[in-house]
């Protein structure tokens, strides 16, 4: 079945979408334009109960490598190259269910998304209005990348520790952080769509960026 983007974008006219890279600010824009405009928020993994109770190998290979893989020294332990290719390959497989979603959640109210569509997926069921792209620098998106006070970050760096040899697996994981960050940085910047680059952690950017992601998305003259 194909459903043409026609069709998809009218449903999805209601949606808002920010994508980018890591420590960009993706996930505070989205909290905070949600509180001041009322949106309906849709965080980063918003829809991974139905996704893991539907997904099936066959038709969701990247999103079932974690039925699949047989210890977290082999995730961990991937190449660069291969960590890349399976971070696309889950963003090709999650789409579909985070349109979905957004289509039931937006008819009657706008929806702000933090989002992984790809780009090229989003430009093509979206108003250049409704996209916006945040971007971060490499020492801010890799070198802080565990600097951060989540659950998954810390699970990961126990992990890291069980291993033989963890220094040589944080750094093998980092250089896969580095590649997808690279991929990325560069195919976003040169995506047409409204970017806003972040290139320190000074929280007046937080100040600064939420008025022009307002106005781009139209939520304010």
């Amino acid at each position: 079945m194909e459903i043409k983007n026609n069709i998809i974008k009218h449903y999805l006219r209601n949606a808002l979408f920010i994508n980018g890279t890591a420590y960009a600010g993706k996930s505070t824009m989205c909290k905070l334009l949600a509180e001041k405009y009322d949106l309906v928020h849709c965080e980063e993994n918003y829809n991974s109960d139905v996704i893991f109770n539907v997904i099936n190998e066959e038709d969701q290979p990247n999103l079932s490598y974690f039925n699949t893989k047989k210890s977290w020294e082999e995730y961990l332990n991937r190449t660069p190259e291969v960590y890349h290719k399976w971070v696309k390959g889950n963003d090709k497989e999650l789409f579909g269910f985070e349109i979905a979603e957004i289509i039931r959640l937006s008819q009657n109210k706008k929806v702000i998304v933090d989002t992984n569509i790809p780009i090229n997926i989003l430009n093509e069921i979206a108003d250049y209005h409704q996209i916006a792209i945040m971007l971060s620098n490499e020492s801010m998106a890799v070198n802080k990348f565990f600097d951060r006070e989540d659950e998954d970050k810390k699970f990961l760096l126990e992990q890291i520790n069980k291993c033989p040899n963890p220094r040589e697996v944080k750094e093998n994981f980092i250089a896969g952080q580095v590649l997808h960050h690279k991929s990325d940085y560069d195919m976003y910047l040169n995506c047409g769509c409204y970017t806003i680059i972040r290139d320190n952690l000074d929280e007046c950017f937080i100040d600064k960026a939420m008025p022009k992601l307002a106005k781009h998305f139209k939520l304010i003259e």
